[in-house]
Order: C-alpha cells, then sequence, then structure tokens
C-alpha cells in the first residue's frame, strides 16, 4: 500500500503486527488510514448502540504524529465518539490512563525506538492490556468491510481533552516504589521522545539528581543518535558526569537500558536478571519463574538456573512475553531489548517504572548497579543475517535441520544457536552464544552458508555481540 489508504486496500489478517499498525508516516500509514481505523474501532467498540464510547488518545512527539492524530480523531468522532486526547505521554501512560479511566479504549500514536520517518497506532483494551489478536482482526475486518457507523447532529462525538492526564501518570509511578533517591546522581536519556518530561521529573520527585540528555524533542530528533538503540551515549555521560548510574529510554518510554558508573551498558537480560534476583529473595517471584523470550542470553538461563530460578521461553515479541505471563499468573517478565513487564504495577512494559525499580534496588540493597549487574555473565552472542532466501522453506530444510544439529553437538551444553525467520523481512537470522567468541563466530557463519545455499543467494551480513556488549 503505497498510496492513500481505502478499505479495499487493507488485508485484515495483516494490518496489525505484534505491536499495531506500523509504516512510514505518510505512506503506508497515511491520514486516510488513521481514519478509518478510528471509525472502525468505535463501531467494533459501539456494537451495543447503547453508549457512547470514549477513546483516550496519547502519542509521542514525532513531526507526523499531529496529523494522525488529526486523523484518528477525526475517525473516531465521525462515528460516534469521543476522543480525549492526553497530549505527548509514553505509551505505558496511555495504558494506565485508559484502565483508570472510563475509556472504552486507548491509542498510542507512536513508532517506539524507530526513526522520525516512521510511526504506528497502538491499541488498548479498558483494562490497559493491548487488544487481543482477535479484537484487533475484528477492527480490522470491519475496517476492510467499509463498515463504520456514521450519525449525524448531537450522535457525532467530539474532540476532548484532559490536561492532567499525564500529571495522575506521574503521581501512579512516583507511588509505585517505596524508595528515597536523596544523593543517586541519575543521567537519563529521554530519546527526545515521550518520556523527555516525565522520566526527570519522576526520578526528581523522588530526591534523585539528573542530569538530562536528549530531553528537548523538537518533533525531528526523536531517537536520532540516542535513546535505548545508542546505550553507548548514555554511558559515556555517566562517567563524564561522575553519576551513579544511567537509563536511556526508547521514543514512547516502554523500554529502558541502563547503565553503571564503571560506563558498562546494562541491557534488558541483565536488568530483568537483577529484578528477578531481588523478587526471589524477597519471596514476590510467583512460582519462582520469570518469563522471556528465546533471544535471552545464555547467560541469563545459566544466572536463573544458580539461583534455583525457572525461566519460562517464549517467542520474540513483547505480546508473547505478556500472554505467558498472564497464563501462568505470573509478575515479571521481559527482553533484552529492555521491555521489562512488571504486572504487579503495570499492564506493559514501562521503562520509566524499570528504571525506578533498577534504583530501587540500588538504594535498597546499598549496592551499585554495577556490583548488582554481575548477577549474570554474558556469553558472546554472534548474529548472522542471511539476506535474500525463500524463508518460508526454512521449517522443511533437512539440510538447515543437519546443521543445525551438527552445530549444537560441537557447542555443548555451555553454548546455544538459535535459527529463526525475520517476522518483517526476508532474512533467515542465525544466532550463536558460546563461551569462546571464535567458535560461535565459526559455528553461526557456517551455519548461515547452509541457510544460503538450501533456501536462496545472498552474502551474509554478521553482527557480533561481544561478551561486555
Amino acid at each position: 500500500m503505497t498510496g492513500p489508504a481505502v478499505a479495499a486496500d487493507v488485508d485484515p489478517e495483516g494490518l496489525f503486527g505484534t505491536d499495531g499498525v506500523r509504516g512510514r508516516a505518510n505512506v503506508e500509514l497515511t491520514p486516510e488510514l488513521a481514519l478509518l481505523i478510528g471509525r472502525a474501532l468505535v463501531t467494533v467498540l459501539h456494537d451495543d448502540g447503547e453508549r457512547r464510547p470514549s477513546i483516550l488518545v496519547g502519542r509521542d512527539p514525532r513531526w507526523s504524529g499531529d496529523m494522525l492524530e488529526a486523523a484518528l480523531v477525526a475517525g473516531i468522532t465521525s462515528a460516534g465518539g469521543d476522543a480525549v486526547c492526553v497530549g505527548v505521554v509514553p505509551t505505558p501512560g496511555v495504558a494506565f490512563l485508559t484502565a483508570r479511566s472510563s475509556a472504552a479504549a486507548g491509542v498510542m500514536i507512536s513508532a517506539s525506538h524507530n526513526p522520525v520517518g516512521d510511526n504506528g497506532i497502538k491499541l488498548f483494551g479498558p483494562d490497559g492490556f493491548k487488544l487481543s489478536d482477535d479484537e484487533e482482526l475484528r477492527v480490522a475486518t470491519t475496517l476492510a468491510a467499509g463498515g463504520g457507523r456514521r450519525p449525524v447532529a448531537t450522535r457525532i462525538g467530539r474532540r476532548l481533552t484532559d490536561p492532567a492526564a499525564v500529571a495522575r501518570y506521574i503521581e501512579h509511578l512516583a507511588r509505585s516504589v517505596d524508595v528515597d533517591l536523596t544523593g543517586l546522581r541519575v543521567v537519563v536519556d529521554g530519546a527526545n521522545g515521550a518520556a523527555h518530561s516525565v522520566a526527570p521529573q519522576v526520578y526528581r520527585q523522588l530526591g534523585a539528581e539528573v542530569v538530562q540528555l536528549h530531553c528537548s524533542p523538537d518533533g525531528a530528533n526523536i531517537n536520532e543518535g540516542c535513546g535505548s538503540t545508542h546505550p553507548e551515549v548514555v554511558a559515556e555521560a555517566v562517567v563524564a558526569h561522575a553519576a551513579d548510574l544511567g537509563v536511556a529510554h526508547d521514543g514512547d518510554a516502554d523500554r529502558v537500558v541502563a547503565a553503571t558508573h564503571l560506563g558498562e551498558v546494562v541491557d534488558g537480560d541483565v536488568i530483568l536478571a537483577v529484578l528477578a534476583r531481588q523478587m526471589h529473595l524477597q519471596g514476590r517471584l510467583v512460582d519462582g519463574t520469570v518469563v522471556t523470550t528465546v533471544m535471552a542470553n545464555l547467560g541469563f538461563h545459566h544466572a536463573m538456573r544458580d539461583l534455583g530460578i525457572r525461566v519460562l521461553g517464549t517467542a520474540v515479541g513483547d505480546r508473547y512475553v505478556l500472554d505467558a505471563m498472564r497464563a501462568g499468573g505470573l509478575t515479571l517478565g521481559g527482553e533484552q531489548s529492555g521491555h521489562i513487564i512488571d504486572l504487579e504495577r503495570a499492564t506493559t512494559g514501562d521503562g520509566v517504572l524499570t528504571a525506578l525499580r533498577l534504583m530501587e534496588a540500588v538504594r535498597t540493597t546499598g549496592t551499585p548497579l554495577a556490583e548488582l549487574a554481575t548477577v549474570m555473565r554474558r556469553l558472546p552472542q554472534v548474529l548472522v543475517n542471511v539476506p535474500d532466501v525463500d524463508r518460508s522453506r526454512l521449517a522443511g530444510s533437512a539440510g538447515v535441520a543437519a546443521a543445525v544439529a551438527a552445530a549444537e553437538s560441537r557447542l555443548g551444553g555451555d553454548g546455544r544457536i538459535l535459527v529463526r525467520p525475520s517476522g518483517t523481512e526476508p532474512l533467515v537470522r542465525v544466532m550463536v552464544e558460546a563461551v569462546d567468541e571464535r567458535l560461535a563466530d565459526e559455528v553461526a557463519r557456517g551455519v548461515a552458508d547452509v541457510v544460503r545455499a538450501e533456501l536462496g543467494t545472498g552474502a551474509a551480513d554478521g553482527v557480533t555481540v561481544g561478551a561486555g556488549a
């Protein structure tokens, strides 16, 4: 879809990905499509005809947010819903505010950690959880069918605002932890995104001395050389400012990556390990279990095993982590990217809340983050992307299966290999972990050669992540 969206252009099965609708703003994600989504959402919610649903709408500060918000609000109001606009707020803020209000749904306009040219639309139910696959399909099917309510006169909805909404979210965050951060110097990289104001305010409210980086969004600089996808920036700043630790958020603040006073990057695997250990020692880790994806570093698994904590693995994506947590009644899970879910306090990943919990662990134990982070030893990880292949044939390839089996035998119990198709590109990803980085690289490239020979042609682009990354 490259032109303005019309209902006939939309494939209901493919509209929503694992994290809502995503695309280049004004190309795949057009104002026409945003309007259709707003109208379809209200139509699905209004199927009983008895109520006027209100939809809470938030966004990050990227350039296209105003355009898509206006279109989305037009769709919501044209179908008879009230759009309650709360302005720039983190994605978890929309989830929290939706659950604590009478809203029938919440919508976040953001492309998370993606560059400024992209944008996205995420939908939340009245309970603050993302809509289920079935609910999203109902919205997409209604949209594709060209359906949608068109009331008239006073049955048309209105655009409302709630200027106090963000303050309520900040107060919720401050109450979510019981800790005095007085004397703790923290560097905050706001990614020029949705956390640019919220994060520093919360940390200061709890007593921390805050050094701000990239907290001046202009609509064009979101995620630009900063934030959780560039953790080296906050790591260098922590050392330069002699801070106790640093935290880097992404564009919509549902993720966080940290840094120690020594300038060491602490990714989502390590953060999850620190929090799991803390909760386990406090007897608060439900069933002694933590949830993570198959991409978690093998060092994380070894650390949890040594602590007597069970690890439940899922497919890649926070949606799958959350599904497993809810199905098992578990309260802690996350991803290597820094998307950590704490179901005791939130319904989705919340980077600011996660950062607060990390600071709480530092202050409660009296232990620097650098020492807490030694809870796990990261094994060298090598990732090789194999492009220009038919990823659909991966599961049925006997040649690839044989190569993987041979690799597993060579790695033994101190390493592992994962071969999986990309969910968004014509790639197959080969990931290998081993105690020895040279062995990991050799095994990964060998299996990648087999994948390329069996499934297509194309040169492999290797990305190596060292043991300390």
